[in-house]
């Protein structure tokens, strides 16, 4: 089965070529913060601040505690706490939170969400940001590959897998599905219409499906710049994977890289003047950044592993890199810090933990807990090693990530 690793764009390369001399099918492919409040200064330890979390109905409760529980920030418990955080519906699809501490009410506000699920989640969102200072990242949104057809399609939901909506039925492999910066579409690559893997763009208002790229060869790995502008992508048709860019419309397409190893995973910095992607140059999978514009690249060099893929970077905190290697026989998340140019491995799964993708606070990302029988989703604190699972066995094999930042 091929890993959604590097090597898995190596291996789609080789697979579509020996399909194209055997005439194969797309079907024989596919098997410690401080804060003023009115007169109340809020001043915690942001490593694990106790807090207590309830809402007004079950349902609510729920997702509340749910969300806070995966915030490596916080330890809900019922007494002893430094905060309480309740949460009230104010009308429809609004939700009123309240913080109080020590008796004295810190926040009192109302927001407005796309339904009362989602006004929760942007409620405690502000939540987050009243006790640490920093952007809450539960009312994120999620796309998603899922097989709960049988057949790899893309889905989109909220972060906690809630109001999920299947939005391909291409029966085809589908693989790395992308958000435009304002949510508004996406970029995903499928074997459908062609039998080959072919960039397709994807309007979230009317479901309507346009053909961002269908070259010659392989065409995989689209991803935006942060502006909405630029797209870069991996395009295989002049012989080997390498790495172009073309503008939002999948015009102007032009080619970045020119060497004989296989490129893959490119991701735009924060500011849309650099591009970080793997190669395999050096004789194994390492991380390399070079100018947007192109021009020569550089290795950013980790010490931690021979293998290092997947790159995603932070649009929170420009100095996080996070990305997959390989430790023993297995894969762990690390992050490249280039303040000090140096890099550590944040994840301690138990199988394979690959497909990292920043959440909207730097502190936090979603990746892909793989092993031989399951693929689920997680979210990770990266700077304590708390992993919280986000999908079970129960909703199928979900895998391939990538979040949009609450709006």
């Amino acid at each position: 089965m091929p890993t959604q690793l590097f090597s898995s764009f190596k291996t789609l390369f080789l697979i579509v070529l020996a399909a194209i001399a055997a005439g194969s099918s797309s079907q024989a492919l596919a098997q410690s913060a401080e804060r003023k409040l009115g007169d109340v200064v809020i001043s915690a330890n942001l490593k694990n601040m106790p807090i207590a979390v309830s809402a007004t109905t079950p349902e609510l409760q729920t997702l509340a505690r749910t969300a806070f529980s995966a915030h490596g920030a916080f330890r809900l418990q019922p007494q002893g706490f430094a905060f309480e955080v309740k949460f009230a519906p104010a009308a429809t699809n609004q939700m009123q939170v309240t913080i109080s501490k020590a008796g004295a009410v810190v926040l009192n506000q109302v927001v407005s969400g796309s339904s009362s699920r989602n006004a929760l989640l942007r409620a405690a969102d502000a939540a987050v940001r009243a006790m640490t200072g920093k952007p809450g990242f539960f009312a994120s949104r999620l796309a998603f590959i899922g097989e709960r057809t049988g057949k790899p399609e893309v889905y989109v939901g909220d972060l906690f897998l809630g109001e999920v909506r299947q939005i391909t039925n291409d029966r085809a492999l589908a693989l790395n599905p992308e958000w435009s910066p304002d949510g508004g579409r996406l970029l995903y690559t499928s074997f459908f219409r062609t039998g080959f893997p072919d960039i397709f763009s994807l309007d979230l208002n009317n479901l309507q499906r346009s053909t961002y790229v269908s070259l010659k060869g392989t065409n995989s790995g689209a991803r935006f710049s942060p502006d909405g502008r630029n797209v870069a992508m991996v395009l295989s048709g002049e012989g080997n994977p390498e790495i172009y860019v073309g503008n939002a419309q999948g015009r102007q397409i032009t080619r970045k890289t020119r060497t004989q190893a296989v490129e893959a995973s490119p991701c735009f910095s924060p500011d849309n003047s650099q591009i970080v992607f793997t190669s395999d140059s050096m004789g194994a999978p390492q991380l390399f950044v070079m100018p947007a514009a192109g021009g020569t690249a550089r290795r950013l060099v980790t010490q931690l592993s021979r293998y290092c893929a997947e790159p995603d970077w932070s649009k929170a905190d420009p100095r996080k890199l996070a990305f997959t290697l390989r430790t023993g026989s297995g894969y762990q998340i690390g992050v490249y810090d280039f303040s000090t140019a140096t890099a550590k491995i944040v994840s301690k799964a138990p199988s394979d933990a690959v497909e990292p993708t920043w959440l909207a606070d730097g502190r936090h990302l979603v990746f892909t807990a793989r092993s031989a029988n399951q693929r689920a989703l997680w979210i990770l604190d990266t700077e304590n090693g708390k992993a919280t699972a986000l999908s079970n066995s129960s909703v199928g094999m979900l895998s391939q990530p990538s979040v949009l930042d609450p709006r």
